[in-house]
């Protein structure tokens, strides 16, 4: 394993990858422990060597662009979703050639697919756990923590290789690489700020107009202090912590101290700004309190589209435990839905549905069909 820190040190790694067939690809981020959540860590290996590369001391990996975004270079991830988002959104950087490991797991209809779980299934190989929620920003990283970021790429070359073989006996090479492609055009896209994060807590459902006010301005307090501290928010104050602040409205210190689940640290440390947020909400003519919106109505139960989506899903199903497929990897319930809505009447319609894909098609729709034609 060779920990990369230096652009220099990084040229000529990638001068080394030109030549590679095949790279595996995985990042560390902080987003556990941190509130800016960016990447730390993105580990490469080809079927010889593993790259560590501190991505906190390169401000750019453009030297990558070319290895990642070519097609002929096939770039293995496990789970490649969100190490694509990432790797968009901090570098700028897209990727080609995506095998999956965790998709082609999914298309051989195995129960267990996490990487450790694969690893050892196929490879016979145990990996440790130990730094799951580790803090990949600190710095320096102890060698430990550098050796199990390094695991996580590998193994990857060898367990592509026995997945993919395993998918050509099946049949299901194809299915997978649909999954692939697609997943080359995944990007980030940011979350909007509704400003209506702090009713999505749990426990709050109880919570009367001015203890809402409450929690709306903790909130917000909480994300501040995160922010500036660069901490993960409810490493600051918990959230069940802080709606049970919001519940109880304290006016005191005393007061604060007494709410179940806060400790004298917290009071010691952030104690009168708590006041003063719960203040803020006290202050608030009635007019201005937060009211949680009402969910939308249902429509009325129609018996009949129940009806068809139940014998979709009976066919579903059927056919899925004849693949030896999950049922909701096959076509998930949302989707059998979207069928008895529009109720298509050709192969060719079903695959024109956006997010429908054509192994779906060949795997289960001439089931799906047969039903919907009844």
């Amino acid at each position: 394993m060779e920990y990369i820190t230096t652009e220099a040190e990084l040229e000529t790694a990638v001068a080394r990858l030109r030549g590679e067939p095949l790279v595996a690809v995985d990042t560390e981020a902080a987003g556990y422990h941190r509130y800016f959540d960016r990447v730390c860590l993105l580990q490469l290996s080809t079927r010889t060597d593993t790259l560590v590369i501190d991505t906190l001391s390169l401000a750019r990996l453009d030297g990558l662009l070319p290895i990642l975004a070519d097609p002929a270079i096939e770039v293995v991830f496990h789970d490649a979703d969100y190490d694509i988002r990432l790797l968009q959104r901090d570098f700028g950087l897209t990727v080609r050639g995506v095998f999956d490991t965790k998709i082609a797991a999914q298309f051989l209809g195995e129960q267990a697919f996490g990487l450790a779980s694969l690893v050892e299934k196929y490879l016979g190989r145990k990996l440790t756990k130990a730094f799951q929620r580790a803090d990949w920003a600190r710095r320096p990283l102890p060698p430990e923590m550098l050796e199990y970021a390094a695991e996580d790429t590998e193994y990857l070359p060898a367990l592509r290789d026995g997945l993919r073989e395993a998918l050509e006996e099946a049949g299901r090479m194809r299915w997978a690489e649909e999954e692939f492609r697609l997943e080359e055009s995944i990007r980030w896209e940011p979350a909007e700020d509704t400003g209506d994060a702090y009713l999505r807590l749990k426990h709050t459902r109880d919570l009367r107009p001015r203890q809402l006010a409450a929690l709306r301005e903790l909130y917000g307090w909480r994300e501040g202090v995160a922010r500036a501290r660069d901490l993960a928010p409810f490493r600051v104050v918990a959230n069940d912590l802080l709606v049970e602040i919001a519940r109880h409205l304290p006016e005191t210190l005393r007061g604060l101290a007494e709410v179940p689940g806060a400790s004298r640290s917290l009071v010691d440390r952030y104690g009168r700004e708590l006041l003063s947020a719960l203040d803020r909400a006290r202050q608030l003519p009635e007019s201005e309190l937060p009211v949680r919106p009402r969910p939308p109505q249902r429509p009325p139960p129609d018996p009949e589209f129940e009806a068809l989506v139940e014998r979709l899903r009976q066919v579903r199903d059927e056919v899925a435990a004849g693949l030896g497929l999950d049922r909701g990897f096959l076509m998930p319930r949302a989707q059998l839905e979207e069928l008895a809505r529009r109720r298509p009447t050709s192969l060719e319609e079903i695959a024109e549905i956006p997010g429908f894909r054509r192994w779906q098609v060949e795997a289960v729709g001439g089931e799906l069909l047969t039903v919907l034609k009844s």
